[in-house]
């Protein structure tokens, strides 16, 4: 029993490990060399972890080889452009000025159902409405829409506006300091104190979270009381 616990514990730090290597993405974001190899190390973790007649290291070995084989071919790919097209494959436009390119769909198995869904999942209702539609290599859809059909902006009717959105730092959450958010901020504990003391707080405690913006504004949520 001790033995299937530190071999799962082991396996599943290594496993995160990997996954932090590969960066932060959702599993569609993901390359095609990057899902196969997600596949691959979940299944090579499964079998050390119920078969204890397999020696761990032997199970930590196949994985700590795709992980850099992995790192390899990210640092090719980095480094050589026809590299990274055969690795990743290319952007392939699907609707260019209003009209479907049958060929680039039947290249990339996309089906018309699918082309739609992911047209109504960004407000498109109309292939009239489309300049360009790109298939990324991760299977995404970019949408870039006729000038006419694109939201108004400030710019283009010539307004004057002020810049004034800022980013806020979270410095309580559910009742914790994050210190280093509070040191980044340029303010100090004593200032914490001050502002929970004018909103009638004796202790960070009793906040659910509290954010400071670049302009000193201050957003505090006190926590509920337990029902």
């Amino acid at each position: 029993m001790t033995t299937a616990f530190f071999r799962t514990v082991i396996l599943y730090f290594v496993l995160m490990l990997g996954l932090r290597l590969m960066g932060k993405r959702q599993i569609g974001e993901l390359e095609p060399s990057e899902l196969v190899l997600t596949l691959l190390l979940s299944d090579l973790a499964s079998v050390p972890m119920q078969n204890f007649g397999i020696p761990l290291v032997h199970g930590l070995l196949p994985i700590i080889t795709l992980l850099s084989l992995s790192m390899l071919l990210s640092f090719c790919s980095l480094k050589s452009i026809r590299f990274r097209s055969l690795l990743c494959g290319r952007p392939t436009i699907i609707i260019r000025n209003g009209k479907l390119m049958q060929r680039a769909m039947l290249k990339n198995r996309l089906t018309v159902d699918e082309l739609f869904e992911q047209l109504r999942g960004q407000g498109i209702s109309q292939l009239s409405q489309v300049k360009y539609a790109v298939l990324e290599t991760s299977g995404k859809l970019s949408i870039l829409s006729y000038a006419k059909d694109s939201p108004i902006t400030p710019s283009d009717l010539q307004m004057e506006v002020s810049d004034n959105v800022t980013l806020p730092l979270l410095l309580i959450n559910d009742g914790r300091i994050l210190r280093h958010n509070l040191k980044d901020s340029g303010y100090d504990e004593k200032w914490l104190l001050k502002q929970l003391q004018q909103r009638k707080l004796s202790s960070p405690h009793q906040v659910f979270l509290m954010t400071v913006d670049e302009g000193g504004n201050v957003i505090c949520v006190t926590k509920e009381a337990p029902s």
